[in-house]
């Protein structure tokens, strides 16, 4: 229970944000009769499991998805987690990021980085790539070319709230982040007060990383 209950919190949490996620899953949980099982998600209606998750994104589509999902698993994995990329790719609704992250909850293998839409901004607004990179899987490849394989497990937990309360994607609010105060991202934004005709008026500039002094090394030949 504990495996697929992981896989219904991963399912929720897309386009969706952490708290309302977890209200959701507590819901769910209580309107099919407390456990959060395979057999008790096939036993319930759809329109119970609709009404449950509710608030979540997509929830319309989630409520199918979790059903035939739920389907799937009894009927292919004995009512269990399969430990394989691809076989929990094969599940309705799941795609490589949550396939990652539900090997390493439930599992605890660690075959590669669960990389969504705050991970892939946040580290292209950091600079973490060599080149931009153009969507989230050639971001997950990138990261783990060169991140340690131990951090692998932490990277999205640790950028996902981050995403989605500072580093959002439009307005981010560079002005709480410790990270643009150090003068450690390169995409950090500062906001200037500046009066025009007796209001004021905020205007966004970049903020540039000093490169520092230029220091110049003569060697004397021997």
């Amino acid at each position: 229970n504990r495996r697929f209950a992981t896989l219904i919190s991963l399912m929720l949490s897309s386009q969706t944000k952490d708290e309302v996620t977890d209200a959701a899953v507590a819901k769910l949980r209580i309107a099919i009769g407390g456990s959060l099982s395979v057999d008790a998600v096939i036993a319930a209606e759809e329109a119970t499991v609709s009404e449950a998750i509710s608030k979540v994104g997509f929830w319309r589509r989630k409520t199918q998805y979790i059903k035939q999902a739920a389907q799937r698993l009894r009927d292919d994995f004995d009512s269990d987690l399969p430990k394989t990329v691809d076989e929990l790719c094969s599940l309705p609704g799941v795609g490589p990021k949550m396939a990652f992250l539900a090997l390493q909850v439930a599992w605890n293998l660690n075959l590669g980085i669960g990389v969504d839409v705050h991970v892939h901004r946040i580290t292209n607004r950091l600079g973490w790539h060599q080149r931009p990179t153009k969507n989230p899987e050639e971001t997950r490849l990138n990261l783990q070319s060169w991140l340690p394989k131990e951090l692998h497990g932490e990277i999205n937990h640790m950028l996902v709230g981050f995403g989605q309360t500072v580093c959002l994607p439009v307005g981010p609010k560079c002005d709480l982040c410790t990270l643009s105060s150090a003068g450690l991202c390169p995409s950090a934004q500062s906001k200037k007060l500046s009066k025009r005709g007796g209001r004021n008026s905020a205007s966004t500039s970049r903020v540039e990383l000093d490169p520092g002094p230029k220091v110049e090394i003569e060697v004397e030949n021997s």
